[in-house]
């Protein structure tokens, strides 16, 4: 909190370096005509400005990095030999956590001794001490660099390519990081998912027609030894994802044409925003109304004509999830049939065509890539769903394709898997990490199959 406002504080005085950066480039003495200036006074206004806040920006994050794990060294050190005496580095870091927990006001995981409490008074000084430091680091460096983006100002600045060489850089690092932790994520997952495979053969993972992730820790332990079959995870997640497309794709699809060919402007300034109010709505709020209306409602509607539903089931979670997923489709097959060149309708119009030929036959296929793409997003969507499902699919990896059977997908289990005590080292846990890879190469060659079509379709109607 304490970082928080200090950068507050330090972009305010940024905003007030911008001010006086640009206003000193309009009243430099001997400027007759701002056509004298090599750039723009707003570039001097931000040279200013970054002079004032980029070194203090970067002595703060640097600053935020090392002071935690300096002062909890400085603490340690200081510790009495009573509370140290014999403990390990595992028990080191609980009485660590303990002592920031008394610090804080919050429950420790045993008594409070006076060498304990001697230990969170000084933890406090420690950090007090770095966050004076701290600010008068971060303010001295502010004036200086204020003071020398001020003084740079002059009629031969050329403030603008050096704005936009940072601005440049800027780009760049931020680009390096958004690939830096997509490579991170991957590799993460991949190297727990090879020490997953090392325990399970890979092709009982894949081609396993049983998943129960349930195994005996001990030896004298009663348990199972574990099956870790991912196919009925996979059908699970496919079912309830085709019902959810099943009824997402077609409602979607027929509001987008009518708000963009047959409504009014009146009713469609209504009638986009009421409907793109269903994508606002939680998703634990979809898995209530499932849970609560839509499973019992299918669950007595089946006992009537004899068939036996769950009380949990694919086509409860399936229904309202593919409501759920309804404006993705509408809103952007909307925006892109609405992009449609008007040259094209009427054209067709002028060769006799009728309102329903020109859409079927002119304005569909030209949005057709748009339309693939909404769908796509809808699609990815519902594979990654997890709290309707497990509030009206359930638990239970069931391999059916009955949609009113309980069945559940790859995302509740990787939740399911990673919750609790397990150790880390077990087939247990680890066999999240080989589940979401197995998901990732899935949704990859679907995006891959997606792009083809949509690159296939454009190409034809450009």
């Amino acid at each position: 909190m304490q970082s928080t406002t200090l950068i507050l504080i330090l972009l305010a005085v940024m905003a007030v370096a911008f001010q006086l950066g640009r206003r000193r480039a309009f009243n430099l003495p001997g400027l007759s005509s701002i056509r004298e200036l090599h750039s723009l006074p707003i570039y001097h206004g931000f040279y200013a400005a970054i002079w004032c806040g980029i070194p203090a920006l970067l002595a703060l994050a640097l600053w935020s990095s090392f002071q935690t794990p300096i002062i909890s060294q400085l603490l340690m050190n200081n510790l009495p030999a009573t509370l140290t005496a014999g403990l390990s580095e595992a028990e080191l870091g609980l009485l660590l956590n303990d002592i920031r927990n008394l610090a804080a006001g919050n429950i420790t995981s045993g008594d409070i001794s006076d060498e304990l409490v001697t230990a969170a008074d000084h933890y406090n000084h420690l950090q007090q001490v770095g966050f004076s430091s701290q600010t008068g680091v971060v303010f001295i460096l502010t004036l200086l660099g204020a003071t020398l983006g001020w003084r740079f100002i002059s009629p031969e600045l050329r403030a603008r390519n050096k704005v936009e060489r940072l601005l440049r850089w800027l780009l760049l690092i931020s680009s390096t990081i958004a690939i830096l932790c997509t490579a991170g994520i991957i590799f993460s997952v991949l190297f727990e998912s090879v020490r997953f495979f090392e325990m399970i053969p890979l092709t009982d993972f894949i081609f396993g027609l049983q998943w129960s992730p349930q195994i005996a820790i001990r030896a004298d332990q009663v348990g199972s030894s574990g099956a870790f079959g991912a196919i009925p995870l996979f059908t699970g997640t496919l079912l309830i994802s085709l019902i959810a497309m099943l009824v997402a794709v077609p409602i979607g699809l027929m509001a987008a044409i009518y708000l963009s060919e047959y409504a009014s402007p009146q009713l469609r300034t209504y009638a986009k925003p009421l409907l793109e109010i269903l994508a606002g709505i939680p998703t634990v709020v979809y898995g209530f109304f499932a849970a609560l209306t839509v499973a019992p409602m299918i669950r007595n509607s089946a006992a009537q004509f004899g068939v036996d539903a769950s009380s949990e089931s694919a086509l409860a979670a399936g229904l309202v999830m593919g409501v759920m997923l309804i404006p993705f489709i509408s809103s952007l097959s909307d925006d892109v049939i609405n992009a449609v060149p008007q040259a094209m309708r009427d054209a067709s119009y002028g060769l006799g065509a009728t309102r329903s030929e020109t859409i079927l036959q002119v304005v569909i296929p030209a949005a057709l890539p748009g339309i693939v793409g909404s769908i796509l997003l809808a699609a990815s969507r519902a594979i990654g769903e997890t709290m309707i499902v497990v509030m009206a699919a359930g638990l239970s990896a069931n391999l059916t394709a009955n949609p009113l059977d309980s069945v559940t997908t790859v995302t509740v289990q990787i939740v399911t898997l990673l919750v609790g005590d397990q150790e880390f080292d077990s087939p247990k846990t680890l066999a999240a990490f080989a589940l979401g890879l197995l998901l990732f190469l899935i949704t990859l060659v679907l995006n891959v199959v997606a792009l083809r079509v949509v690159r296939k379709y454009r190409e034809a109607y450009e």
